[in-house]
């Protein structure tokens, strides 16, 4: 794919969607890591139920881990992994409390020695609260990047650093919500909704789907 698909690429999930955001709900930094981090195998519907009702109770690092393990699964028990999910959570809770003053830092090398937070998290939540330009790659977004050319990877590192090289700059910072959203809703694992995609035209997929 070259350069000018994918600046017209991008320039139309601008112009449809200007300000993109994630789909988990949150109010602060802290919020998203633990939704973000709860997230992982498992629907962002799934882990808004979840946190609707644990946020109003306990969204602090301090109020976190003072429902301990058990504590805090019962508020989580209906997501995918919750009982490994609930330590990390915790074990990451008073590392806060502990080293960053209960602020979640800014920084990858912070997050990612945070007990459940691995590469892909971290990228969220520099990209989402604190604005940094990085690349969360997740299943829809390798999806969308082979699928359609932008970016083709082996493996998730390798379309990550493909983004980053190939996205024009003015897109970076929102890139990884457009492709994520494109998967979500229009390029879908099994059946892409080819017929009704803004990009057909610019995508290089060769087996597009009709109606």
């Amino acid at each position: 794919m070259n350069k000018t698909k994918r600046q017209e690429i991008f320039t139309r999930l601008r112009n449809d969607n200007p300000n993109p955001v994630t789909e988990l709900e949150y109010s602060n930094p802290f919020e998203l890591l633990v939704a973000v981090a709860l997230s992982a195998q498992a629907t962002d519907v799934s882990v808004n139920k979840a946190t609707r009702k644990l946020f109003p109770v306990a969204n602090t690092p301090e109020a976190i881990y003072a429902l301990g393990v058990d504590g805090l699964k019962e508020y989580i028990k209906t997501i995918g992994l919750y009982n490994s999910k609930a330590e990390n959570v915790i074990k990451a809770c008073k590392i806060l409390i502990d080293k960053h003053n209960s602020v979640v830092p800014e920084n990858r090398e912070d997050l990612e020695a945070l007990p459940g937070v691995g590469r892909k998290t971290a990228n969220v939540v520099l990209n989402t609260a604190f604005r940094q330009i990085a690349m969360a790659v997740d299943t829809h977004i390798f999806r969308v990047s082979n699928r359609t050319k932008i970016a083709p990877g082996k493996n998730v590192n390798e379309v990550e650093q493909k983004l980053l090289k190939f996205v024009p700059k003015e897109f970076l910072m929102d890139a990884h919500h457009w492709l994520i959203l494109h998967g979500r809703y229009v390029c879908t694992a099994r059946k892409p909704k080819c017929n009704s995609c803004m990009i057909e035209d610019l995508c290089e997929f060769k087996d597009k789907t009709e109606l």
